[in-house]
């Protein structure tokens, strides 16, 4: 099933992704950094919703309070419950 997020504070505008038998697959990331944010992608594809959200949660991006790969977790979770 195909999953849309929007997330909160940080620069990336959309995150959208599936979840196929319990893993994350084709994480897609709209604006953001670029680099970094494929490189979230492709590390996570693959990994199941709770190694995501496990890995990712409480990562922070200099002073803000959260991180394109937080915003992920946050998307996952939101997504499995």
């Amino acid at each position: 099933m195909q999953y849309s997020y929007k997330p909160k504070g940080v620069c990336s505008r959309g995150i959208s992704f599936e979840i196929v038998d319990g893993k994350v697959r084709n994480i897609q990331f709209a604006g953001g950094c670029s680099g970094n944010t494929q490189g979230v992608a492709a590390l996570a594809d693959g990994m199941t919703a709770e190694e995501v959200i496990a890995k990712l949660s409480g990562i922070r991006c200099g002073f803000k309070g959260t991180s394109c790969p937080d915003q992920l977790a946050k998307a996952v979770k939101e997504a499995t419950e």
